[in-house]
This record gives structure tokens, C-alpha cells and sequence, in this order.
């Protein structure tokens, strides 16, 4: 991307300089050459930005799966979902061990397109393996990695162990509606608890309004969510999500 910016900003440079070198060189057109100034300023303030900015932060970077949450993981998260192949390549580089989907290993009304099949992540998932497309896959590794795993160092002294999943890919549609589910694209997965090294269980349904330390880790993973995924849900929104957090990177947008 720097490179990229560096031989675009020395591209305009030159055709400006040499379109009105003429004007240039005769002290005329004053108000021309303000124009250009200002334009070059702006570009070199703009690739001054762009080398500058966390990755997190910038929304022209491609994200890095390392990287804590920014202001622009989200739109990250959005570019690489119109970039299959992108997608992949961020996934690889961050050890994620993935394979493809076998489409036709799997006859159903539902069939989503270029899903993959997640292998090992950076902790192990109750439900395995667990089928789902790549930008999806990239905001839970975000998620887990990133949110998820830190809070349960910080709030209770352990690591994570297990995350307890009801699972991904379903064919059905949203409860109590004729519309399919992101579940029937393998856009989104339930996670109904979390369990720890030390041994301890955390339960979405259990500990939700918990004045505990659990409810606190709860109420913190599901607002971190709010910032990755395009819907999360969760006990507050209805009495069908009282047992779990559902995350999704589908095509609307809502945090309850």
C-alpha cells in the first residue's frame, strides 16, 4: 500500500508539474498555481497520514488478525468480504487452519458458495469443525483473539479453554418468520458459554444479569462484538436469544 500511494503521489506530482510548467515558468495563472500547491500539500498530507496511522485505524490497510480492535477493524472486516481470495490470504497469514468446503458432500436446500471449514483456531470451539464464510470466520477470529480471550485474563486471572457454541451452518428460517436465517448462508454462529482453564463455565443463560464478575465479562465480549459484526444479539433482544449471543456479518445492522 505505501509503495502503491508513494509511485501514485510521484505520478500526479510529475503530470502536474509538466501540463503547467509553462504557466509556471511565466509567473502567470496565480491562481492556478495556488490550486496546485494546495492539491500537492493535500497529497502529501494524505500519504503522510496513511504512513502514520495504526493499521487499526486506517481503513485502507488490509487488516491484520493480530492487531487489536480500531476505529476501522469493522471496515476491514467489510472489505474482505468483497475479496474472497484477500479473505483467505489474511486468514493463512494468521496461522488459521482452514480448508474449503466440499459442496458436493452435502445435498441440502441451502447452499451457500466458497464457505470454508474451520480446522484450529486459537482455541478450541465445543461444536467442530465448523462451517462458515471466510469474512465471518476472520470477525470471530478478530473477536476471540482480541476481545474475548484478553477479558478473560483481565477479569479472571485465566485463560480461555473451550468457546461452547450451538454451531453455524443451519437451513432453517429466523424463528417465527419465512425469512432464512444468516445461519443458512453460514454467516453466523451462536456461542452459548465459554469455558476456562481454571475451571470455571461461564453460561450466556446463567450469567447474563449476573452482578458477578461473569456477568461483567458477558456484558464486555457482547459490546466488543457490537464493534465486529454486523448483527449481534443477545438475552436482551428476545426471549429465543435468552441462552446465547448470535453473530452474524450479514447485510443488516444491529447491536442488542
Amino acid at each position: 500500500h505505501l509503495q502503491f500511494l508513494n509511485r501514485h503521489t510521484n505520478a500526479v506530482f510529475l503530470y502536474f508539474l509538466r501540463k503547467h510548467a509553462f504557466w509556471l515558468m511565466k509567473g502567470e495563472c496565480a491562481v492556478r498555481v495556488r490550486i496546485i500547491a494546495t492539491f500537492l500539500i493535500l497529497c502529501g498530507i494524505l500519504f503522510g497520514l496513511h504512513t502514520v496511522i495504526p493499521p487499526q485505524h486506517n481503513p485502507y490497510r488490509v487488516l491484520d488478525l493480530s492487531e487489536s480492535v480500531g476505529l476501522a477493524t469493522r471496515s476491514q472486516l467489510v472489505h474482505l468480504k468483497r475479496n474472497p481470495k484477500l479473505c483467505r490470504q489474511v486468514l493463512a497469514r494468521a496461522g488459521i487452519e482452514f480448508s474449503e468446503f466440499d459442496e458436493t458432500s452435502h445435498q441440502s436446500a441451502c447452499q451457500p458458495e466458497g464457505t470454508l471449514v474451520l480446522q484450529r483456531s486459537a482455541t478450541p470451539y465445543s461444536a467442530a469443525p465448523l462451517r462458515m464464510s471466510c469474512h465471518q470466520l476472520a470477525a470471530l477470529y478478530v473477536w476471540e483473539t482480541q476481545i474475548v480471550r484478553p477479558q478473560a485474563e483481565r477479569l479472571f486471572g485465566s485463560s480461555l479453554r473451550q468457546v461452547q457454541t450451538y454451531g453455524t451452518f443451519s437451513c432453517r428460517n429466523i424463528a417465527g418468520t419465512r425469512r432464512l436465517s444468516e445461519h443458512a448462508s453460514a454467516n453466523a454462529i451462536d456461542i452459548y458459554g465459554f469455558a476456562l482453564e481454571d475451571g470455571r463455565d461461564i453460561s450466556v443463560l446463567s450469567d447474563w444479569e449476573s452482578d458477578a464478575v461473569e456477568g461483567l465479562f458477558l456484558d464486555r465480549i457482547h459490546r466488543g462484538a457490537c464493534r465486529l459484526f454486523s448483527v449481534t444479539l443477545g438475552p436482551d433482544y428476545n426471549a429465543a436469544h435468552a441462552d446465547h449471543f448470535h453473530l452474524d456479518m450479514g447485510q443488516l445492522t444491529t447491536c442488542r
